[in-house]
């Protein structure tokens, strides 16, 4: 984005060409094996249990804590920093730059967003252009995770399947208390298209049946505030941006995923990032997504904590 429409044309083809380029290694998720995971009966559980607490404390996230996340996969570095080395790695760095967004009045929750269905330009079995981590995987970056009381945030490139569909797909992770979703508008794409060959994106009905969906997971399972995350880049990423339903138990992000120069990311952000609003109005937070590499000059904690309104959620890839 820094000389505009094709720069960012060039990068996100780069970033593509990861997402897309033979990722035949990644396992189809079985849902029995995933469950086999925690294991235990679901509403023996709920019943007996006390409400559960965040990693670091208490049962809400926003506006009480500020995450930081890493975003990456281990199927290629190119991906994001999450994938480059080992998890436990990934987390003391994640550690030592967090430090920096701390203030007196809010902490911060680190996080790893891990990408747990990754698009790809083959079809697939299914015809969804998509492959969802192994059991294994999204199991080890929860572990990391948690031996540094931080969130593991699962995101979703769906391809052509439905972000829905997904999610349940996933609710052996989301019913713990320390588990959150994406979803990556970007690779939500028709019938008929390719991802990467078009640009994808959502609509407030199907983030509304998401959001639904972890509501009540979050009551029935007595669950701390739980973050899903909406990432978008242009206006048109998410459409009746508006409609988008406010849910109890929720705390609803969206992350602001352009890149480039200071100012072009700035001019993105504030063209997208949600006015504030005093409690108990606000219901809806903002992100922000910093690129090593497709930022021309990475910006600042002291920068990004700059910014107005203040991103609650920032995210680096």
């Amino acid at each position: 984005m820094t000389s505009g429409r094709d720069a960012h044309a060039h990068v996100v083809r780069r970033r593509r060409r990861a997402a897309l380029g033979g990722l035949a290694a990644v396992a189809l998720l079985a849902g029995s094996g995933a469950a086999a995971l925690f294991g235990g009966d679901e509403k023996t559980e709920s019943a007996q249990a006390a409400p559960k607490q965040l990693p670091r404390g208490g049962r809400e996230l926003f506006p009480h804590y500020r995450v930081v996340a890493y975003y990456g996969a281990p199927q290629d570095d190119e991906l994001g920093v999450l994938g480059i080395g080992r998890p436990a790695a990934a987390g003391r760095a994640l550690l030592r730059r967090s430090r920096a967004y701390v203030r007196p009045r809010r902490p911060v929750m680190p996080a790893f967003e891990l990408i747990a269905a990754i698009v790809h330009r083959a079809p697939g079995p299914d015809g969804t252009h998509r492959q969802r981590q192994a059991p294994a995987v999204i199991s080890r970056y929860l572990a990391a995770v948690r031996r540094i009381k931080g969130l593991l945030i699962l995101d979703v490139q769906p391809g052509r399947s439905d972000f829905l569909e997904e999610a349940r797909a996933l609710e052996p992770y989301l019913k713990e208390p320390d588990v959150g979703l994406a979803l990556d508008s970007e690779w939500s794409v028709p019938e008929g298209v390719v991802p990467g060959e078009a640009i994808g994106s959502t609509d407030a009905a199907a983030i509304n049946r998401v959001s639904a969906y972890l509501s009540e997971l979050v009551r029935r399972r007595r669950l701390p505030q739980k973050l899903l995350v909406v990432h978008q880049f242009t206006a048109g990423m998410v459409k009746d941006r508006s409609a988008v339903a406010q849910r109890p138990g929720l705390a609803i992000a969206f992350n602001v995923d352009g890149f480039g120069a200071p100012a072009v990311k700035l001019g993105v952000y504030r063209r997208l990032a949600l006015a504030r609003a005093a409690p108990p109005a606000r219901s809806f937070f903002n992100g922000m997504k910093l690129f090593f590499r497709e930022d021309t000059e990475l910006m600042s904690p002291k920068t990004v904590l700059g910014v107005r309104p203040r991103p609650d959620l920032v995210v680096y890839e």
